[in-house]
């Protein structure tokens, strides 16, 4: 597994670790829940792994050629490791209320799988070609979906983190 991936498995474990359904569900006014900010990780994996399961029936990457924004966007997040505040989540990555037991016990397996096919893209089609475009960012090569999946899942241990020490004693 990509060295980065494997150290944000363990990062997501290690930062729900002995938290109560009740500690799960617990929020600030207006925020997320750790449940849904899990869940919203969770489901952005999802969308990686379906993309490349599509660009793998397809025979060929999905992406478009990328523009220069684009470019600019994808090195300000993947390579400066800066994910800009206050961007709200793609539809389709917006918590649904999926149980957080279902979450907590398939993210690591859902992080797994989403990273060995990206591998099998890349193997395919090579690690410089753009894949799959990402809703936000735009078209985007493996490296650079693994390094965009590192960087988004650190800014979301940031606010569980942070939900941990506002928490009531419940």
């Amino acid at each position: 597994m990509d060295p980065g991936l494997q150290r944000l498995q363990e990062a997501i474990a290690a930062a729900i670790r002995g938290l109560s359904q009740e500690q799960m569900a617990w929020h600030l006014p207006g925020k997320w829940s750790t449940a849904e900010v899990l869940e919203h990780l969770f489901l952005s994996y999802s969308g990686t792994v379906k993309g490349c399961e599509r660009c793998l029936q397809a025979g060929k990457p999905l992406a478009d050629s990328p523009t220069l924004p684009q470019r600019l966007r994808v090195a300000v997040v993947v390579s400066g490791g800066y994910m800009p505040r206050g961007q709200k989540a793609p539809e389709r990555t917006r918590p649904k209320g999926t149980s957080p037991e279902v979450v907590v016990a398939e993210i690591g397996a859902k992080i797994a799988a989403m990273d060995e096919l990206i591998a099998q893209c890349e193997a395919r089609h090579g690690k410089r070609t753009p894949l799959m475009n990402h809703p936000v960012l735009g078209p985007m090569t493996g490296p650079q979906w693994r390094g965009f999946h590192c960087v988004h899942g650190r800014h979301h241990l940031k606010q569980i983190l942070r939900m941990r020490g506002r928490m009531p004693a419940l």
